[in-house]
């Protein structure tokens, strides 16, 4: 081979490099951090969905999780569903705090 034929492939290799660092590489790790947690969901575990919905683990099957969202509602989900185990329960915010109705100075005239 010429050096002009390893000029020519040198940007070829560069992009190929480029791409697996880029893409592939942080790909690979997300799938493998997605399997980490999915592998810890136990029955009492609080976790969260992919759609956004969060649930108490009930039971655990192969492929499949029993999700209860609500006192009585359990739902049947694939634990690839799976994208978050939530450390602290999952609980409703707050209301916000009343506004003082103290009457003002303007209004006692």
């Amino acid at each position: 081979m010429s050096p002009e034929d390893l000029a020519g492939i040198f940007p070829l290799l560069l992009i190929v490099v480029a791409f697996w660092f880029l893409v592939i590489r942080p790909a690979r790790k997300r799938q493998q951090e997605m399997r980490t947690i999915q592998s810890q969901v136990a029955p009492g575990s609080q976790v969260m969905l992919g759609s956004g919905i969060y649930g108490t683990v009930v039971d655990v099957a192969d492929d499949t999780l029993r999700l209860e969202l609500a006192p009585g509602t359990v739902v049947k989900v694939a634990r690839q569903a799976v994208v978050r185990v939530v450390e602290e329960p999952v609980s409703p915010a707050p209301p916000p705090a009343a506004a003082d109705e103290s009457p003002s100075a303007t209004d006692e005239q």
